[in-house]
């Protein structure tokens, strides 16, 4: 099958572009790499029915000839992460709601299948948990940016469920909740590898709040699993699904964990909310799916436990520190050091 990818340069969307290419599928990715990176897809250059091409997904034209070559679209661009979503609320919003927009609108002139991802942050302040998909939403204040992303994505989803419902377009969309893994930037506040990496570096690691506040994370590995099997299942057109590990740490814990598993000599600095992102943010305290729908449609429940998460994703930033800063040839080398070079002269033996 043909499968358009927007945001493919990004961190799930070249994971699940390794997936689909591993089963023999063509994979077209589209990304403007804003927060994407070709690092994250140049192994694939070279892979039969990869083909990938920089650009917005909010240009008409070039969304409108990729999806008339697919046959199932699967969205994944966005503005992501709370930082950038702080910083820079009228792109997330702009970002995430037209860009859903150009995707829908071509799509439906074909009627092809999307996949829309969506976000656990639509469930807002809510305390019905664990969350479950016909559950209510609660957001913040409109004068709080934090909840400028949840909103914008709860757009994409009600505009997701009105092409089914009214047009008939074949639209599926997916909660993801914490999901992490090799590739992700610690760069737009996403918790893990921003930890690892001061770990790594023997850096203080920095938690937001008090660190009470708790999160599931789920591998990349087993989210895109998830996402495959779904959007090659008709039987999930029309519907919500929520996507993610079940199993919550405290983000203190999280960090004494990295600091075990790395190693590292760093200690832990708690800092206010509001010194990270300014006066008036507000977050939510526990993030908990009910994954019972997914479960019952596609039999899918993750397969790797926190451990796995925290050790590929210190193994990819040490593999990546290493590549940019390849240690020097060492000089005594077997047969290469100045007492074997003094020895072959004098015919000595070593």
């Amino acid at each position: 099958m043909r499968f358009l990818i927007t945001g493919g340069a990004g961190f799930i969307g070249s994971h699940l572009s390794d997936l689909l290419v591993e089963h023999g599928h063509a994979v077209h990715v589209l990304d403007d790499l804003s927060t994407g990176g070709i690092e994250n897809i140049r192994h694939l250059k070279h892979r039969p029915g990869f083909q990938y091409t920089i650009g917005s997904v909010e240009n008409h034209a070039v969304v409108a000839e990729l999806v008339d070559e697919a046959d199932i679209v699967v969205h994944l661009a966005a503005a992501v992460g709370v930082t950038l979503v702080v910083d820079s609320p009228v792109r997330a919003i702009e970002t995430n709601v037209h860009g859903t927009e150009v995707v829908l609108t071509h799509a439906n002139k074909k009627k092809k299948p999307v996949l829309i991802a969506s976000t656990s942050e639509v469930y807002g302040k809510s305390h019905a948990l664990p969350f479950r998909e016909d559950g209510d939403m609660q957001m913040g204040a409109t004068d709080k940016g934090r909840w400028a992303y949840a909103c914008s994505k709860a757009i994409d989803e009600f505009l997701a469920m009105a092409y089914w419902r009214e047009r008939g377009l074949p639209t599926i969309v997916v909660r993801l909740f914490n999901t992490v893994g090799p590739r992700q930037t610690g760069s737009y506040g996403m918790v893990v590898p921003r930890l690892v990496g001061q770990a790594l570096a023997g850096e203080p690691l920095t938690v937001y709040g008090d660190g009470h506040q708790t999160r599931c994370f789920c591998h990349v590995a087993d989210v895109v699993q998830a996402l495959f099997a779904l959007m090659t299942e008709e039987r999930a057109y029309g519907n919500v699904f929520n996507v993610g590990a079940t199993t919550e740490i405290s983000i203190l814990d999280l960090a004494r964990r990295i600091i075990e598993l790395t190693g590292s000599g760093s200690d832990i600095s708690t800092i206010p909310y509001g010194e990270a992102y300014g006066d008036g943010f507000e977050d939510m305290y526990r993030r908990v799916p009910d994954i019972a729908k997914v479960q019952a449609l596609i039999g899918w429940t993750p397969t790797r436990v926190l451990d796995d998460v925290i050790g590929d994703v210190v193994a990819h930033q040490r593999g990546a520190a290493a590549a940019a800063h390849p240690l020097p040839a060492v000089a005594n080398a077997v047969g290469e050091g100045p007492a074997a070079r003094a020895a072959a002269a004098s015919n000595t033996p070593t």
